[in-house]
């Protein structure tokens, strides 16, 4: 069993195995929120769903109003419970045709970092940068460490970097990445005053 987010993030996680879908919200989640709230998202869906784990036929399934009612509840799972719903809803169903249902599927007996990058791409709400950050996710902390997995990442797979969630294993990595993103926001927000 490996920790989802755990408690390093100062929340009480529920722990899934690498090969469950929990890890694909929390991606999808990690928009325009605190980590700490986006990473407690599939934990409040499963407990709200009265499950042990989350299901990608049972969310595909699931009547999109009444998904977006649960995921609205207080407290709401993300800051746009019904966009994030809806967005998770297309996950699991792209899951569900692509793989079956199976998240682990996504990159069980992928040939190559490259590769992997590509399927995660191809998900609903994910575009480069959030397949890197999970390609990275996936080699730093979980050993899914297909050939070229780290030159696929780009910067998130570079070893010792504290740029993402790749990166955090405890409080101190947490502040690193979060000092990194505002040094980037700074930097960002001076080039556009200097333009």
């Amino acid at each position: 069993m490996l920790p989802l987010g755990s408690s390093q993030f100062g929340v009480d996680l529920t722990r899934a195995s690498v090969s469950s879908l929990n890890m694909y919200p929390r991606e999808c989640c990690d928009q325009q929120i605190p980590m700490e709230w986006a990473f407690a998202g599939p934990y409040t869906i499963v407990q709200r769903l009265g499950s042990d784990e989350l299901d990608a036929h049972e969310i595909a399934a699931y009547d999109p109003d009444k998904f977006a009612v649960l995921l609205s509840e207080k407290p709401a799972v993300h800051r746009y419970p019904g966009s994030m719903a809806k967005r998770v809803q297309q996950l699991c169903q792209a899951l569900v045709d692509d793989y079956d249902g199976d998240a682990a599927a996504l990159w069980s007996e992928v040939g190559s970092g490259k590769e992997l990058l590509r399927r995660l791409n191809a998900l609903p709400g994910f575009g480069k940068q959030k397949a890197q950050i999970f390609l990275a996710l996936l080699g730093k902390q979980y050993g899914v460490c297909p050939e070229g997995w780290r030159e696929a990442a780009g910067a998130y797979g570079e070893e010792g970097s504290y740029r993402s969630v790749a990166d955090i294993t405890g409080p101190e990595s947490l502040a690193q990445v979060r000092a990194f993103k505002q040094e980037q926001k700074a930097a960002a927000k001076a080039k556009k005053i200097a333009s």
